[in-house]
């Protein structure tokens, strides 16, 4: 491969770790492929995926022409899908009992209003199954009360006989009905995927449940055998939850030396995290403690990419200082946004505004007025992570106020 002047990067490898997310690793490559074709129009580079050249099980290869440099990529999607479909196979009693659960942690832990005093839409966003799933009970007890009054109205004006018995099971019946009806239709309205979503961060009150820790350490395998390899740069991508994944199994590999001296450069890119959410909960301590050791490492460079715009994430919130264990020397992450009003055209962004789900999503897509955030030139572009940021600011915006009431960290 031939070298151009500046390019550091010939070859990467590129770990995508996605949020609470049921889709098929399928789902990410097509994006990938549909949105990286839009920006490469947008941007007038090349770039094209072929079948997947690696040993891991889901994953893309990238070879991409730009910035007059000619770069080779592959992309792998660190796998836990199926546990999230495992969570999300409770029925409507588990899940309204997974409602009140998870309110009571959030506002027993004081988590719910320390929340809402860095951002309000991601708070919202927590509210909303709460609040729909409420409404959806609420709407089948009415119906349920009104068919059993009307049963037994009929019983008392028309056939003269006592149906209160029966009008009570119908009417049971029917609330049941109703509620499924609801379930069945939670592809428009989210609401019951949401809370099996917020559910699954308390569960255990910020700690990892065993599952994913056994995921986590198989990622981290996968991870050490990248390093391992004949590549340039290796980028770990943590997207919404997967964020805080990949700073628990980075910190892991850190501390177990699994990181080669002479090796390729490590790079972590995080994107709408949601940390906050988890960290801020009271035995959170393995998050916090892999937080406030990441931050300060070299052999890492960590970018935290946001934007206010996206109702579901914590924008521009530093996710280790506002957890408030950010230690003395403090380097990483540079939090930076991605400024959707001014990096989407007007009438792009009036499309997306209220598809806060799409929102969420947007920085894995196609921007027609890029700024320095451009996810494909990150992925498959001839400059590693540290080079393309590395006289960046950090947003002015930024939050950095320690928020959190629960500090205590791992050991």
């Amino acid at each position: 491969m031939t070298d151009t002047p500046g390019q550091e990067v010939h070859r990467r490898r590129v770990m995508y770790i996605p949020g609470y997310d049921p889709v098929p690793p399928r789902k990410y490559r097509e994006r990938y492929r549909r949105e990286a074709a839009a920006q490469a129009a947008i941007s007038g580079y090349d770039i094209a995926l072929g079948p997947k050249q690696t040993r891991g099980k889901f994953g893309w290869h990238v070879s991409a022409e730009m910035e007059g440099a000619a770069v080779e990529t592959d992309i792998e999607v660190m796998y836990w899908s199926d546990i999230v479909r495992d969570s999300m196979s409770h029925g409507i009693l588990a899940t309204y009992g997974q409602l009140f659960r998870t309110a009571w942690i959030y506002i027993w832990s004081g988590a719910l209003f320390r929340l809402m005093t860095l951002r309000k839409g991601p708070v919202i966003a927590a509210l909303y199954p709460v609040v729909f799933l409420l409404g959806q009970l609420l709407a089948a007890l009415a119906v349920g009360v009104v068919v059993a009054f009307v049963v037994e109205w009929m019983g008392h004006r028309i056939l003269g006989i006592p149906l209160s018995f029966f009008g009570l099971v119908l009417g049971l019946v029917m609330v049941w009905a109703v509620l499924d009806l609801f379930r069945r239709q939670d592809g428009r309205f989210l609401a019951y995927y949401l809370m099996h979503d917020y559910a699954f961060s308390a569960r255990y009150c910020g700690a990892y449940p065993p599952e994913q820790e056994d995921r986590m350490r198989e990622a981290a395998d996968q991870i050490a055998a990248a390093l391992q390899a004949d590549v340039d740069e290796v980028l770990i991508v943590g997207h919404s939850s997967g964020a805080y994944i990949a700073v628990s199994i980075l910190s892991d590999l850190i501390r177990a030396g699994r990181i080669p001296a002479d090796g390729p450069r490590l790079a972590l890119l995080t994107l709408g995290q949601v940390v906050p959410m988890v960290s801020f909960l009271p035995k959170a301590d393995r998050l916090r403690a892999d937080l406030a050791f990441l931050s300060s490492r070299d052999e890492i460079t960590w970018v935290d990419v946001t934007a206010p715009g996206d109702g579901c994430a914590f924008a521009l919130c530093d996710p280790v200082s506002v957890t408030g264990v950010a230690p003395e020397g403090k380097r990483w992450p540079l939090v930076i946004s991605a400024a959707f009003t001014q990096t989407l055209s007007p009438e792009k962004w009036k499309a997306l505004r209220w598809r806060l789900f799409e929102l969420h999503f947007q920085y894995l897509n196609a921007f027609d007025q890029p700024g320095d955030y451009d996810y494909f030139r990150i992925t498959a572009g001839p400059l590693s992570l540290q080079s393309r940021f590395a006289d960046r600011a950090p947003s002015k915006s930024r939050i950095e106020r320690p928020v959190n009431r629960y500090t205590s960290m791992a050991a």
